[in-house]
């Protein structure tokens, strides 16, 4: 049995959730300019929705409410910026060399992200990177499992690993799933705190996926 993850106390969360802002900022930013030149030059679809479905992500945490209910944990916040960080690596392939046919891909792209924007308008502002207790939000996509973002995540990449079909971004998803399982586990030791959470677990019983995990 693991010991509990140690919570930051004011002053550190507060530096912690500047850092973390800074990190993802400039990783998109890198992310960005490469999907959009992709999209501007060959117009294809799944760059631009990753771009927004990543940019989503920005946006949230940028408008998130604080907390002090966070990890203190140096591993479960290298894990957690990792795993925000290690999808924004992926690039898209010149050429068009599909490994299935964007007709398939994309609406499989559209799914994920509206999973994880239903996902997020249920959060709001209790949305986070590192695992922290922002308030149990128990409606929407949540009534399914108890992770839907990052179902919507790996949705999402899948279909666009499915267009774009590289060692390279094979690698950065392969890494971005382990690294997301553990944040889900990260992020469910400090929400099991809560009382509120214990009884939504009970609820619903699968994390990501009903009747596998």
């Amino acid at each position: 049995m693991q010991p509990p993850s140690p919570e930051a106390p004011a002053g550190a969360a507060l530096a912690a959730d500047l850092a973390e802002r800074a990190v993802l900022a400039v990783f998109f930013s890198a992310m960005s300019w490469s999907f959009l030149r992709s999209w501007l030059e060959a117009g294809g679809i799944a760059s631009l929705i990753l771009l927004v479905s990543e940019a989503s992500v920005v946006v949230m945490v940028l408008a998130r409410r604080r907390t002090s209910a966070v990890s203190l944990s140096p591993a479960e916040w290298l894990i957690a910026f990792l795993g925000t960080a290690a999808p924004l690596l992926a690039r898209p392939v010149e050429g068009g060399a599909f490994l299935v046919t964007p007709l398939v891909c994309v609406p499989l792209m559209l799914a994920g992200f509206a999973i994880q924007i239903a996902a997020k308008f249920t959060l709001r502002r209790s949305f986070g990177v590192v695992a922290a207790n922002r308030g149990v939000k128990v409606g929407g996509p949540y009534r399914i499992v108890r992770h839907p973002m990052y179902a919507g995540y790996v949705l999402t990449q899948v279909g666009f690993l499915m267009v774009n079909p590289t060692p390279w971004n094979l690698a950065v998803y392969a890494l971005a799933f382990g690294l997301q399982i553990s944040r889900i586990r990260a992020e469910e030791r400090i929400l099991g705190r809560d009382a509120a959470y214990r009884d939504f677990a009970a609820a619903v019983r699968y994390r990501l996926a009903p009747g596998i995990f």
